[in-house]
């Protein structure tokens, strides 16, 4: 029961993890914030290949989702100090949009968030390529800093859970470590030479 439980649990936490990140990367695309998208996908791609990995019972595809979600677990600690200006980062920098100038889209479309603009603001902007941000955001129930934080801590949380349990099912499959009802499965159970095995005629 062991087994099966670390095989369900892998896929559930897989499953969590390509909803959640499908989500976010939705918002990400509203924000043209290109980093987060970039990494957003690579993510989901590497949780297709835990999935499929738990699925078929294919370690290197395991290991491969395992690795991902500790360069994941990096990301997204970076994430959270850029925006609460940790260790130096600053979030009005360009460094997640590639010097496109965006924001998250959570900065003025948050829930209860009003974007005010002065009148004269397109005459004033210093660059006509870059979009133009509000002046002033009055009445959000939770600034952009805090979603935006909040999102990147669910992840790791999510990662750290999904690569604890992935490595240890991967041990297990390499130890045979199993119950007789994944005794079908090529890697497991003990193998029959054909040259012992018995012929009988097939009646008609």
């Amino acid at each position: 029961m062991g087994f099966c439980s670390k095989r369900f649990n892998l896929l559930l936490l897989c499953t969590l993890q390509f909803m959640t990140t499908s989500v976010r990367q939705i918002f990400d695309f509203l924000g043209f914030m290109w980093a987060p998208i970039l990494m957003n996908f690579f993510l989901l791609l590497f949780t297709i290949f835990g999935f499929f990995g738990a699925c078929q019972y294919k370690t290197k595809y395991i290991l491969s989702y395992c690795i991902w979600n500790v360069v994941w677990i990096i990301w997204n600690l970076f994430i959270v100090c850029f925006y609460l200006n940790l260790l130096g980062l600053d979030r009005n920098s360009d460094i997640l949009n590639f010097g496109t100038g965006s924001v998250s889209w959570w900065e003025s479309s948050g829930p209860r968030c009003k974007a005010i603009f002065h009148a004269n603001k397109s005459s004033i902007e210093e660059d006509p390529f870059r979009p133009v941000r509000p002046d002033l955001i009055t009445g959000c129930v939770l600034d952009y800093q805090y979603v935006e934080s909040l999102q990147a801590c669910v992840q790791i949380i999510l990662s750290i859970i999904g690569a604890s349990i992935g490595l240890t099912f991967r041990k297990d499959i390499l130890n045979g470590d199993d119950d007789d009802e994944f005794g079908f499965l090529g890697s497991f159970g003990a193998q029959v030479n054909p040259h012992h095995v018995a012929l009988h005629p097939i009646s008609t």
